[in-house]
């Protein structure tokens, strides 16, 4: 039952990070002159490249502190305020704001990192893996990975469905969680790295 409960935390957390349902507008902007093969193509390669650094990062993530003498705490406030700030963007503004970018590479700039995969989803991985374990970590990553594919494939239904005003709320709903998690992610560090000096 623990494990259940844990891997249920795990996962839900990472899929409100990630956010694939309040993205659903930004995803449907970036590719709105692709085919639709072009298109499918891209979000394919958006959810194997988002897949791969996570579980990088799930693997490797703490090596990589260690070489850099950072700890998963100054990680914690530091991605608490980036994803904070893109959180009150999203309120604020409704989208998120990107240069033109080359068709072949859309899949991975932006809509890969930072719009899946970008400092929150690698936090959230991290202390994931430092609260739950290996196993749930991995998991918790496929699932929401499984999940974001499902709606990438069917995004044109999904939109139309929800329409423009139903994934505006959810993505306005979807980034106040965001910041909510991020304050926890800043006050959890500050207050960590603060008992560990004190």
């Amino acid at each position: 039952m623990d494990f259940v409960l844990d891997f249920a935390k795990a996962a839900i957390t990472l899929f409100i990070i990630v956010d694939p349902l309040g993205n659903i507008p930004i995803f449907i902007g970036l590719t709105k002159d692709l085919p639709k093969d072009v298109r499918q193509k891209a979000f394919r390669t958006a959810v194997s490249t988002g897949f791969i650094l996570l579980m990088f990062f799930a693997l490797m993530g703490q090596q990589i502190f260690m070489l850099f003498g950072i700890s998963i705490y100054s990680f914690m406030v530091a991605g608490g305020i980036l994803l904070l700030m893109i959180s009150i963007r999203i309120i604020i503004r409704g989208e998120w704001e990107e240069k033109p970018i080359q068709p072949e590479n859309i899949g991975i700039v932006p809509i890969a990192f930072p719009l899946l995969v970008g400092p929150g989803a690698i936090t959230t991985t991290i202390l994931s893996l430092q609260n739950y374990g290996l196993i749930i970590t991995l998991l918790s990553v496929l699932v929401v990975f499984i999940a974001v594919q499902i709606i990438l494939t069917f995004i044109e239904p999904i939109y139309h469905f929800l329409g423009s005003s139903g994934t505006l709320v959810i993505s306005k709903l979807m980034a106040l969680l965001t910041a909510a998690i991020a304050i926890k992610y800043i006050l959890n560090g500050i207050y960590y790295t603060l008992t560990y000096f004190s």
